[in-house]
Order: C-alpha cells, then structure tokens, then sequence
C-alpha cells in the first residue's frame, strides 16, 4: 500500500524531487527494485512441506512441557540454538539427555550470557555439555533444537520462545515442533554448524 500526503501532484511538499522522470525514471526504479530483490532472495530455498507440524502458543499452551518432552525422546544428539537459557526444566532435560549418552551442543549468544545472572550455560558445562557463544552478530537471536539431526525422524524445535521461565508464564510466544521433514533439518543443521564455527567455545579453545 502506497500512502501519499501533500499537494495535489501526490507528493510531498517537502520531500525532494523524484529521480528522473518518464522512462528514464522508470529504468532506474526497476533496477534498483531488480537489484534488492535479487539480494534479498540470495539463499533462499524453497523446501517440500512433508511431515507434521504441533503449534503452541504460550502463555495458554505447555510449550516448555512440550519442549521437555521431545528432547527426552533424543537418542543420539542435540543441537542448540539459544538467545537465552534460564529454564532449570529444559536445561535438565539436557543434562539428562547427555547421561544418557546423547551428544548435545550448544550454540548461545555471549552478550545475553553476560547481561544474566540467571542463565543456565555454566551449569551445563559443568556438565559436561560444550557451549558456543556468538560475538559477530548484534544478537544470535536464533531459538532452535534439532534433536536425532541425523535419522529419519529427526525434529525442529523453533518460533519466537525463548528457552526461559518468562517465556512460558509471562510472554505472548510460539513454538512449532516440525517432525517428518529430513530437508529442512538439514538446513537447520547446516546453519547451526556455520554459526558453531565462528563462535568462540566456552572456557578457552575453539
């Protein structure tokens, strides 16, 4: 929808003049428009819709409930994306997991881990479970857990929660739980490894 205010030639008085006029005009605004569109378009893939999707929103829906009951049915890795992590349910869920023998990692935002005195991060490597933390981003808003990345009924775990107690109780989120689409866990999978690689690992070393 083009909004439009000021004199009756559709402009604004105090805007400054349009960039060419007639077909000249034209030209450039259709290749400008080209140009972002190509861009923005960059890396995009569209992928077959298979499998099943659970939807919950919170606060009304059990997502940390539904998020804890997924990753007890791990049975051999754990990938993780997280701005946060301060629930003690999920992350016992994880340190659960890794007793049992799953491989979980964990890719984090460093800055979020600094600003809270409640996140949960240093508990799980004390655990035993290797923790990434992100620095080249503003924020590694990333929420995502691929669990069994690797098998056919591999699971997407992502929306706009937070792995947090306020997430649950206090916030208006989502959370989708995507079975059934090996395809897509792939690109979750492949994006989760780009972004352990260029983060720095918990405690020295890379």
């Amino acid at each position: 929808m083009i909004v439009t205010r000021g004199a009756a030639t559709g402009r604004d008085p105090k805007s400054p003049p349009s960039r060419g006029r007639g077909l000249g005009g034209w030209w450039f605004a259709l290749t400008v428009a080209l140009f972002f569109s190509a861009t923005v378009g960059a890396g995009a893939t569209a992928l077959p819709a298979t499998g099943t999707v659970e939807v919950l929103f919170t606060p009304w829906d059990d997502a940390e409930g539904a998020i804890v009951r997924v990753l007890g049915e791990a049975r051999q890795s754990i990938h993780v994306q997280a701005y946060l992590l301060t629930s003690r349910s999920i992350a016992r869920a994880l340190t659960d997991a890794r007793l049992r023998g799953v491989v979980v990692e964990v890719v984090a935002d460093r800055e979020m881990l600094e600003k809270s005195d409640k996140s949960l991060l240093p508990l799980l490597v004390e655990g035993g479970i290797p923790v990434w933390l992100e620095t080249r981003y503003a924020a590694a808003h990333n929420k995502v857990l691929l669990i069994d990345a690797g098998q056919a009924d591999a699971i997407v775990i992502t929306g706009s929660y937070n792995f947090t107690w306020s997430a649950q109780a206090r916030n208006a989120e989502n959370l989708l739980i995507l079975r059934g689409n090996p395809a897509l866990v792939r690109r979750y999978l492949d994006n989760w490894r780009r972004h352990r690689d260029e983060a720095q690992k918990m405690n020295g070393g890379q």
